[in-house]
This record gives C-alpha cells, sequence and structure tokens, in this order.
C-alpha cells in the first residue's frame, strides 16, 4: 500500500481554508467581545418597537 503524493492544488486550497477560518474565529470574536462590553456597561438595553415613552420625550414637549 503506498500513499500519493499531495498535489500541489491540495497544499494552496489548505492554506486558504485556514486563513478564511481565521477570519471566521476573528469575527466571532468581534461579535462576543463587543456583546460582553454592552452587557458589562450596565446600559438599560430597549428594543425600538416604536412605542413613545414618555420619559425619553424632551422636557416641555407634551402634547
Amino acid at each position: 500500500m503506498s500513499f500519493q503524493v499531495e498535489h500541489e492544488i491540495h497544499k494552496r486550497r489548505f492554506g486558504r481554508n485556514v486563513g478564511v477560518g481565521l477570519l471566521l474565529v476573528v469575527m466571532v470574536g468581534i461579535v462576543f467581545a463587543l456583546t460582553v462590553v454592552k452587557v458589562t456597561r450596565g446600559d438599560p438595553m430597549k428594543g425600538f418597537d416604536h412605542v413613545v415613552e414618555p420619559e425619553l420625550a424632551p422636557a416641555g414637549a407634551t402634547e
């Protein structure tokens, strides 16, 4: 039983796959870090659901 020699195109493809994998890990790390910073800052997390909230209206702006 003999092993075939790996073709040159497979070496290049492996290098590209490693590069894409590293980019993916970096992007996931950035998103994770931003999420951790946002959660630990303690800012109130509110979704903007198009509902008027009186505490956010400027002073004197009553209708």
